[in-house]
């Protein structure tokens, strides 16, 4: 046998044993019914081709590779950013573990959620019942301080209605009357994940804020959006807050339950923002979102409200973290304090000393529309040129303001933007008009392997690395953090071409 009790080997060393190699080489011949090698060549290389790339971008009902995510994902990370709430999917055992293993492989942390186990005969007659006995089970055993519910496709699709089913509950007694129960219809098969957050967001603030009068004060809500950074970057939030002595709320913290210690005690519930403080949130001057596709419709409730209401573009580097300080000072009449100032001078040298292995190089990127904004435009100002970016839950909007950046830079003249399309387009326009480098999720790995473009791992969801979310990428730290990302890949790429002849395969770089 290939390995003993004693030395036992990992899956990656394993399967290249002989054995296994032998074992793989007879389930090719006796049941894949694989073309000859010669037809498989042929074909891989005509997928290279501009001729496939038209028919790949003629095609209309088949989206491959999505670089986006479900909305109850978007909805249950909101939901996790608020202090002892229990994320509740209407739906079945398996939409619900997708759900919860998303969030865990990127974070490696475990993501609590509950469901309501809808199986054939609920998906017929509808899922009230489970909809009663799942409240009542999760209120009696996880003991929440807020149970906050999203549907999958299967109550989407037959049409449960959340407001009357929670009614229903407490009128069965599941929970009680005055238990909050925030509710967010989220149809996996419309939308992504953004949208998923903007519905939860705005429904837990509507299930505190409706029918409450509004006591206008000096505060400020910041909301980060969806993000998979968001450990490190609200804990960024809360100390320039702290540093500028400001009276802001950060709405939807994960920064606790996505990082707990390891220190003998398991929390299911552990930090986000005190639901004291979602209610106080009302009197808020304004409202600021960090990411602007992903709080449309929260943003707009706010404004309904009473709030003056601010948006950004994943602020990450120099003029977009200049933006949101700007407009947070200028909301909480809080100067911009020196520490925060050497942060950026410090950006700006490392930047000055870097800048010359960055100016020039072409850079595709791919996710959420807000991080594509943001991470173009910090790539502008290092002197890289944007190539291919894309964003599959990018809309007409988007477009026109990605656009509008590029035409802000000299820099920016070769970029194309690309709406709506899948990871799969990117294969192909990496195939015919490749770039120096892809920055994106793990998802990239893949074209990584095909195009031989190399990936920069920025982005969500990270599943092949780790720990990545410990390090801000917003403001002038994450910008930093960002920047040496982006070197290391390229000096280990350098160093990669260059070891083969040694010519130019410096200690010194």
């Amino acid at each position: 046998m290939p390995q003993t009790a004693l030395k036992i080997k990992d899956h990656i060393d394993l399967f290249n044993d002989p054995e296994y190699l032998e074992i793989f080489k007879r389930k090719r011949e006796q049941f894949e019914d694989m073309p000859d090698a010669d037809v498989v060549a042929k074909q891989a290389d005509y997928i290279n081709t501009m001729e496939y790339r038209e028919k790949n971008f003629a095609r209309e009902a088949l989206v491959i590779n999505p670089a986006k995510a479900c909305q109850p994902v978007g909805a249950a990370y909101c939901a996790a950013g608020f202090e002892g709430t229990l994320a509740f999917t209407h739906g079945s055992l398996g939409c619900a573990a997708y759900f919860r293993s998303h969030l865990s492989r990127h974070f490696k942390e475990p993501s609590a959620m509950v469901c309501s186990a809808m199986t054939e005969d609920a998906a017929v007659f509808g899922g009230l019942n489970n909809m009663v006995e799942g409240l009542a089970n999760a209120y009696a055993l996880y003991k929440p301080k807020m149970i906050a519910v999203h549907t999958s496709c299967i109550a989407e699709v037959i049409g449960d209605d959340l407001n009357s089913f929670i009614i229903q509950s407490r009128d069965k007694g599941s929970i009680p009357a005055d238990f909050p129960v925030a509710y967010a219809h989220t149809p996996s098969f419309v939308g992504s994940h953004i949208v998923g957050y903007d519905n939860m967001m705005k429904s837990i603030l509507s299930n505190f804020w409706e029918g409450k009068d509004r006591k206008a004060g000096n505060g400020v809500n910041i909301i980060g959006g969806f993000d998979g950074y968001g450990v490190a970057n609200a804990r960024e939030i809360k100390d320039i807050i702290a540093a500028m002595g400001a009276d802001a709320t950060l709405l939807s913290d994960v920064s606790d339950i996505y990082d707990t210690p390891a220190d003998g005690s398991y929390r299911m519930y552990d930090g986000g923002t005190p639901l004291e403080a979602v209610t106080k949130a009302l009197d808020a001057k304004a409202t600021i979102s960090l990411q602007e596709w992903c709080t449309g419709k929260t943003l707009d409730f706010a404004k309904e409200k009473g709030q003056e209401v601010a948006s950004f573009n994943y602020p990450m580097g120099l003029g977009a973290t200049d933006d949101f300080l700007m407009k947070l000072s200028a909301l909480t009449g809080k100067a911009i304090p020196e520490s925060i100032a050497k942060d950026r001078g410090r950006l700006v040298d490392a930047i000055e000393d870097s800048l010359s292995w960055i100016h020039g190089k072409s850079f595709s990127i791919y996710g959420d529309p807000d991080f594509v904004y943001g991470m173009t435009r910090f790539i502008l100002e290092l002197g890289g040129e944007p190539a291919h970016l894309l964003s599959t839950n990018g809309g007409s909007e988007w477009e026109e303001k990605m656009k509008a950046l590029l035409a802000s830079s000299p820099f920016g003249a070769s970029g194309q933007v690309w709406k709506g399309k899948d990871l799969w387009h990117m294969r192909s326009l990496l195939a015919t008009e490749p770039s120096d480098y892809l920055i994106g999720s793990s998802y990239g790995k893949y074209l990584e392997k095909d195009t031989g473009v190399p990936l920069i791992r920025i982005g969500f969801p990270i599943f092949d690395r780790h720990h990545h979310h410990r390090f801000p990428t917003m403001f002038y730290k994450g910008g930093l953090r960002v920047l040496v990302t982006i070197l290391d890949k390229i000096f280990d790429t350098i160093d990669e071409k260059t070891k083969v002849t040694g010519i130019s395969y410096d200690l010194t770089r």
